[in-house]
């Protein structure tokens, strides 16, 4: 997949200001407070400034939505309109109580209504071991039925041999629960690492939608 243009759309408090897409895919990133979601973003986008990152956890507080236009790198050339979505955390920072449920509802009644959403990204720092809250996210996301995925981030923090144990060490506690596992994506938002297959996995999705 190529990206040709990423463009900040929207930011709503509520599933009701969330933009009319005439039925067009979004894909929404979601994860624990410093896990490097906006850096994934604007990785995967390129565009540094198209998420706005910070070194203070928890500050994204919107449902952020962007409009990607991009085109199929095969032969094909066929172009796409979708919609990257920037999700509130979960595991939030530093939040009073009325905070954290006006979140919760937020993030919640987004992924269980949005008709358009397509696919979650779940992300995970790949340098920690399993989070409970972690876990629990993605059990309730199968229980609910939504199409996810993980993506492991921070690749590059680790030594090889040491991401290779922490991704195998998460993918057994995963496999207690899950039957097949949910896909997975390691990445990097310093090395690029794991875009092409990222956008990859998404360019599949849409030429599959389109099929349909």
């Amino acid at each position: 997949m190529i990206i040709n243009s990423a463009t900040y759309l929207k930011s709503s408090a509520f599933i009701s200001q969330c933009p009319i897409n005439n039925g067009l895919p979004e894909y929404a990133f979601i994860g624990r407070s410093n896990v490097g979601k906006s850096s994934l973003i604007n990785m995967l986008t390129n565009n540094k400034k198209l998420a706005k990152t910070s070194a203070t956890p928890g500050k994204t507080l919107l449902i952020n939505h962007f409009e990607i236009r991009s085109s199929d790198s095969s032969a094909t050339k066929k172009t796409d309109t979708w919609f990257l979505v920037d999700l509130p955390g979960y595991g939030f920072a530093k939040r009073s109580k009325t905070e954290r449920t006006k979140l919760e509802n937020m993030i919640s009644s987004y992924i269980l209504q949005r008709e358009q959403l397509t696919n979650l990204f779940v992300l995970i720092d790949s340098r920690h071991a399993p989070q409970q809250v972690d876990l629990e996210f993605m059990r309730w996301l199968g229980e609910s039925g939504v199409p996810f995925c993980i993506v492991f981030t921070k690749a590059d923090k680790l030594s090889r041999q040491a991401l290779q144990k922490s991704i195998e060490t998460y993918l057994q506690r995963l496999a207690d629960d899950w039957e097949p596992l949910p896909p997975h994506f390691i990445t990097s938002s310093e090395t690029r690492l794991g875009r092409v297959e990222l956008l990859g996995y998404i360019q599949s999705i849409n030429n599959g939608l389109t099929q349909a």
